[in-house]
Order: structure tokens, then sequence, then C-alpha cells
């Protein structure tokens, strides 16, 4: 008779081998590419960069809405893109060009099961507040929390994309028998959506802490190496969820424990709510200002 650990170990071992057929990142779109090689080369030049960026106005817009979210912590509203590279420098930009290349790349059809444009605003919540409460808490890699925080569900994303049909199934399970996106994603693929996103990240060659991170971001006292990011990540999290209205339904079970960000400073729940509300006008201002997810 066949064990639940055997059976699970059997759903994981099939996910895994779909997950081969996106090893490879699905092509970004020209102007993003080419952005992204003049980032890289070492002979760019500021006016050949601000050219090719303003070729695309869609990619103007999103870099100028990024650059001047009331989370990123600018204190100069950024108007041009010849500004915006005056002050957040060639990495910050490659930062958010690379984040919007990957959501570029995963952009999917939205259905009953997973509204794109709510899931790019969770992804683009986390990602600045992660950004936030890095500088905030004094983290030393405020570009490395920005982009494991835009990036934090990207297994959502994948699973919505390469295997709709589970996503359907685990959407459905947890409505039908009201339990968690954790088990329902478990009972049905074997893995959750943050071992998934993990488990690709890793394959495509980023950045262990950011790979650490993403697979812990629900439960950073798991986390061996990269406790603070995770728990940063989980932070901003959990407040995107609170102050967009609980629309990101894939976290309505996530709970903020005081045990996996007590490193951060924050020793009590009295301290936590304090701490969070401290940053909700922020937040609301944010979600009313961000038009380019339409």
């Amino acid at each position: 008779m066949e064990t639940l650990g055997s059976t699970l170990e059997q759903k994981r071992e099939k996910t895994e081998l779909i997950l081969k057929n996106v090893f490879n990142l699905p092509p970004i779109p020209k102007a993003i590419k080419e952005v992204l090689d003049l980032l890289n080369s070492p002979r760019t030049i500021n006016s050949q960069l601000c050219h090719a960026i303003s070729a695309d106005q869609g990619l103007v817009t999103k870099i100028l809405t990024i650059a001047n979210s009331p989370l990123y912590g600018l204190q100069r509203k950024v108007t041009t893109i010849e500004f915006a590279l005056l002050v957040l420098g060639y990495q910050e930009l490659k930062n958010i060009v690379s984040v919007l290349s990957i959501a570029e790349s995963f952009k999917n059809k939205t259905d009953q099961y997973l509204d794109q444009k709510t899931f790019w605003l969770h992804s683009f919540l986390t990602g600045t507040a992660s950004r936030r409460l890095a500088e905030d808490l004094d983290f030393p890699n405020e570009g490395e929390a920005f982009i494991t925080g835009f990036l934090h569900d990207m297994g959502l994303s994948i699973i919505h994309r390469f295997m709709h049909s589970s996503f359907s199934e685990v959407y459905n399970l947890v409505n039908d028998k009201s339990i968690t996106y954790y088990e329902a994603e478990l009972e049905v693929l074997g893995m959750t959506h943050e071992q998934i996103g993990s488990f690709l990240f890793e394959k495509w060659n980023f950045p262990g802490p950011l790979c650490d991170a993403i697979l812990h971001h629900h439960n950073p006292e798991n986390s061996k190496n990269n406790r603070i990011l995770s728990s940063i990540i989980h932070l901003a999290d959990y407040m995107s969820y609170k102050f967009s209205n609980g629309d990101a339904h894939w976290d309505k079970d996530l709970q903020l424990n005081l045990s996996d960000i007590s490193h951060l400073r924050i020793r009590n729940m009295e301290e936590a709510e304090k701490f969070i509300n401290d940053y909700k006008e922020l937040f609301v201002y944010q979600i009313n200002s961000v038009r380019f997810l339409n």
C-alpha cells in the first residue's frame, strides 16, 4: 500500500519533470533585451542607454513608476530617464529592468483563477516594500531585497502558465474543502509555489540568497543562510496583503509570526502593529497611483 510520503514524492517528481521544460527563461521583449545588454556592457554611455529605453514608452512608464514609488524612498520626483539614471545608477536600473523582463516573459492571460493585474501589483508592492524595509532596517543590499520581493511569488505564475490544470485544481480544492493553498499545492503538485519558484531560480543560476529567501518567504525561521532577507520579504509580503484589502487571495492564510521577525527589532505584537501601520499611508498612496499594470 502506498504511503502518504511516497505519494507526495511521486507528485513532486512529476512536477519537477514538467518544470524541466521551462528551465530556459522565455524570450524577453526585444527592447528590454537591448537595454539589459547595454547595462551589462562596460562600454555603454548614458546617451545610448537613455535612447534605448526611450524607444519603448511602456518601459519608460514602468521605470518611472517604480522609481517614484513612495516605498522606493527617493526624495525627489523622477520625471525623465536621464534623471532616473542619475539618481538610481546603473545597478539599480538593472535591477528594475531585470524584474520587468521576467514579468513580461511570464505574463499570462487573466482568468477566474488568477487575475494578472492583482498578481503583478502584489509583486510590485512586495518588491518596493522590501527595498524600503531593507533601507529602514539597515540591510546592506537594498537592490537584492527589491528583486527578491518582486519575484517572491513567481512560483504561482509558473504553475498558472505551465501547469494550468493543476492551478485550477489547487484553486478549487481551497474553495471546496476550505484548506490552505499550502496544503492544496502539496496535495496536487507535491510542491508548494515557494519550492517551485526557488527550484527554477536556482536552475537559472540566480544568486543563492535570493533562492533561499523565495523558498522561505512564508517561514523565515527555516532559512539557514539568509534569515534576515527572508524575514524582510515575509514582512513585506504580509504588509502588501494587509494594505491591499486581501486582493492577493493566495495569501489569505498568511500569518505574521513574531518569532520570524524578532531579529528585525520587533519584539511583540504591539510593536509589530505600530511598525506596520507606520507604512500604511505609503502603501495606500502607492496602490492608488500605480497604473502600469493595467
